[in-house]
C-alpha cells in the first residue's frame, strides 16, 4: 500500500505540472481553456499509442524470441507454476541472446503480457534465484506496471515538448513582454527536468513493490537478493555492450550496470540500487520466514 501511495502522489504532482503548462500555453494566446485541451489531446494520443504497441516495440527492439514448453521447458515451467500461484493468465515466454544476464516484463494488461529472460540469465540463476526473478517480472504484470510507467513516460514527454512550445510561443507572441518571457525560459529549464525526476521516482517504487510482491508470491525474498546481487554482477561485466537506453527502466536491473549511489544521485536512478533492494528484500524474509540478520 506504501509504494501505491507513493506513486499516486508522484502521479498527482506530474498531472499538476501538466496542469501549470497548459495554463502558461492557455495565458500566451489569452485562452487558459485552449491551453488545457491542448495539453489533454497530445496526452491521451501518446497514451493511447504507448498502451496499445508497448510490448510489440520492446520485443523487437530487445531482440526477443517467443518460446514453447517444449522448446524451453526450464523457464516455462518456473512461469507457469507461479501464475497459477499468483492467479495470472499465462504470458508469452520469451528468449533474449542480449550478452547480459537479465529479464524483463512487457505488455498492457496481464492478457497481453510477456515475460523474457536472456539466456545468460538462465545460465548463471539456480532454479530458486530464477523463480524469484519471474516472480518478479510477474509482481509487474500483476500491479499493471507497464502501464503505469507508459503514462509516467508519456506525460514526462508531454512537458518537455509543451514547454518548449510555450517558450516559441512567447518569443515570438506579438503581446509578449519581458516577465512572460522570463517565466516561459524558466519553466523550460526547471518543469522538464522535474517531470523527469518524478518518472524515475515512480519508476523505482515500482521496482521496490515488484520485489516486494515477488518475494511474497515465492516465499523465497533472499532468491530474489542473490539474483540482483548476480546480475548486477553481470551487467557490470565488460563484455555488456547493450545500447538501448530508451528501454533501461523495463529490466530488472540496469543493464548498464550502475553501481550503487547514495543521496542526491539516487534522484537519476531507474532502479533503486541492488544494496537497498537487498535490505528490503532482507527484512520481507525475516517477516515471512523469521530469518534474523
Amino acid at each position: 500500500m506504501y509504494w501505491r501511495l507513493r506513486t499516486a502522489a508522484m502521479f498527482a504532482l506530474l498531472t499538476a505540472i501538466l496542469v501549470v503548462i497548459g495554463s502558461l500555453v492557455g495565458g500566451i494566446f489569452n485562452n487558459w481553456m485552449l491551453g488545457l485541451v491542448v495539453m489533454l489531446g497530445i496526452s491521451v494520443l501518446i497514451n493511447v499509442f504507448s498502451y496499445f504497441f508497448s510490448k510489440n516495440m520492446a520485443l523487437s527492439a530487445n531482440k526477443v524470441k517467443i518460446v514453447t514448453r517444449e522448446e524451453e521447458p526450464r523457464l516455462y515451467g518456473i512461469v507457469e507454476e507461479l501464475v497459477q500461484k499468483a492467479g495470472l493468465p499465462m504470458p508469452e515466454v520469451g528468449i533474449s541472446n542480449l550478452p547480459m544476464p537479465n529479464a524483463f516484463a512487457t505488455g498492457r494488461n496481464p492478457k497481453n503480457a510477456a515475460v523474457v529472460a536472456t539466456r545468460q540469465l538462465m545460465n548463471m540463476l539456480n532454479d530458486d534465484e530464477l523463480a524469484g526473478v519471474m516472480a518478479h517480472e510477474l509482481s509487474h504484470v500483476k500491479n499493471r506496471d507497464i502501464l503505469v510507467m507508459s503514462v509516467a513516460s508519456t506525460m514526462a514527454s508531454v512537458v518537455a515538448y509543451v514547454t518548449r512550445i510555450a517558450v516559441w510561443s512567447a518569443l515570438f507572441n506579438d503581446e509578449r513582454n519581458g516577465a512572460s518571457l522570463a517565466i516561459a525560459l524558466l519553466a523550460d529549464i526547471t518543469l522538464p527536468i522535474a517531470a523527469a525526476l518524478i518518472q524515475l521516482g515512480v519508476s523505482r517504487n515500482r521496482e521496490y513493490l515488484a520485489d516486494e510482491s515477488g518475494g511474497r508470491l515465492t516465499g523465497k525474498p533472499m532468491a530474489l537478493a542473490n539474483a540482483l546481487m548476480k546480475i548486477e554482477g553481470g551487467c557490470t561485466a565488460s563484455s555488456n555492450s547493450y545500447d538501448n537506453p530508451s528501454y533501461e527502466n523495463v529490466w530488472i536491473s540496469s543493464p548498464f550496470g550502475k553501481k550503487a549511489t547514495r543521496g542526491l544521485m539516487n534522484l537519476f536512478r531507474t532502479h533503486p540500487s541492488t544494496p537497498d533492494r537487498i535490505e528490503r528484500l532482507k527484512a520481507l524474509d525475516q517477516e515471512l520466514n523469521g530469518t534474523r540478520y
